[in-house]
């Protein structure tokens, strides 16, 4: 298997990639006769998924050399900056394709309901059952596909094989949180290292992860709010227990994590699988110390599948090259070399099911001691429960970190939910379950 990309590469990659053309006539800006007669698709992503796309292009013009891409990389932000004004200026300057995060993609087909082409009436439901339950639903907007599925972010404990050692842990014998819990007490006893990193007052992803699990989130699939079920409390009050038990590592954001994971001053990461791409790039000299399990339970037998993160294609609505975009964009969906492509050479693991049948996903790592890590969270990927966003996603993020906050801060954890639903209902105007 290919090394997944690195920070340096990608920087150097970037700075090659062609840029996207914008129209100013009140349509997208897209081109229809490029030169010598070809389609010129644009395109907006951003990061490893710019030359993934340029590559799927390369691979699509064997059998289509008449249609090319030009891909602009903006940067995540800036994508969705600057597609909330095109679209809020009636479709001024759009791409032909743009990669929206899933937990974005109903706000968007939502608020701007002739902004997207309806995929289903160009025949996408054709194609539903090659996907992740989860990954359909979270690209249908009232029954109809606004996105193509592409990548996802399967959950686990991405643990250090050495502090588990030191301090006789088996991690195959862990099964629910409190197996995790007991074991972070003892490696923490033998090692000084802590059970796992957290930005306690900025950042949920241990928690939404949590929620996923137990089949539950900031909403349900009513659009209700759901941070005061049982299931809720639950996870929350487990996250205590490890800080009470002085197990957490308090970090700051992003890089704080990835020094904890770096320097051995945790045992394990609780992401998605696309955090694979970081370790073996910021801590390659530890080859060979790693090893994934599947996040706890929180019972016997209860359910460890579990999901962070993940992004699709939409195709804005008004552009010249609607027919060719959606042609494009269903090849790179559906066809497994493709998505083979964009994750061995950019860590962008595939929501396409026949991928996982693939030599690739049987495979062992070196890195992660000859564990078969592929398999492993693939073989989740069809027991993820669907997690609702709403277009208020953005807002029950907010408080559910405040809640979090409020809760390592000393506050009864379902009280502190309890306050940030009442909040949450309030900028919403969503209702409260229970």
């Amino acid at each position: 298997m290919k090394k997944w990309w690195s920070a340096t590469g990608l920087v150097a990659a970037s700075a090659m990639m062609l840029a996207g053309c914008s129209g100013t006539d009140g349509g997208n800006g897209s081109s229809g006769d490029g030169e010598g007669g070809k389609t010129t698709l644009t395109a907006w992503a951003w990061n490893v998924n710019v030359g993934a796309l340029n590559d799927a292009m390369e691979m699509y013009q064997e059998e289509n050399p008449d249609v090319e891409i030009q891909v602009e990389d903006l940067g995540r932000l800036d994508v969705y900056d600057k597609l909330s004004t095109g679209l809020a200026a009636g479709g001024v300057g759009l791409p032909d394709i743009v990669l929206v995060e899933d937990d974005r993609i109903g706000g968007y087909a939502t608020a701007f309901p002739d902004g997207f082409v309806n995929l289903s009436d160009m025949g996408f439901d054709d194609n539903a059952d090659l996907f992740p339950s989860f990954k359909q639903e979270l690209a249908q907007v009232d029954g109809s596909y606004y996105a193509m599925p592409f990548d996802a972010g399967p959950g686990g404990m991405f643990y250090r094989r050495g502090l588990f050692e030191q301090a006789g842990v088996n991690a195959d014998e862990i099964e629910t949180w409190d197996d995790f819990l007991e074991a972070g007490k003892k490696i923490k006893e033998e090692t000084g290292a802590f059970a796992m990193p957290l930005d306690k007052f900025k950042d949920d992803p241990t928690f939404r992860m949590m929620l996923n699990q137990l089949g539950t989130y900031y909403f349900d699939e009513n659009g209700n709010i759901d941070l005061t079920s049982d299931e809720a409390v639950m996870a929350m009050e487990k996250l205590i227990e490890f800080e009470e038990a002085e197990l957490i590592k308090e970090v700051d954001g992003w890089n704080g994590v990835v020094s904890a994971t770096v320097d051995n001053s945790v045992a394990a990461i609780p992401f998605g699988a696309w955090y694979y791409g970081t370790i073996i790039d910021q801590a390659a000299d530890s080859s060979g110390d790693w090893g994934v399990f599947l996040l706890p339970a929180f019972e016997e037998g209860g359910n460890r599948a579990s999901n962070l993160g993940g992004s699709s294609w939409m195709i804005p609505a008004g552009g010249e090259n609607e027919e060719a975009a959606y042609e494009f964009l269903e090849y790179f969906s559906t066809t497994p070399e493709v998505q083979l492509v964009a994750m061995q050479d950019y860590g962008l693991f595939p929501s396409l099911n026949s991928t996982y049948e693939e030599e690739l996903f049987t495979s062992e790592d070196e890195f992660f001691g000859g564990q078969k890590i592929w398999e492993l969270f693939a073989n989740q990927m069809a027991d993820v429960e669907t997690p609702y966003y709403t277009e208020d996603y953005a807002i029950g993020l907010d408080e559910a970190i405040k809640a979090q906050a409020d809760a390592f801060n000393g506050m009864d954890p379902a009280e502190a939910l309890k306050a940030a639903a009442e909040r949450l209902a309030e900028r919403t105007d969503r209702e409260i379950n229970n």
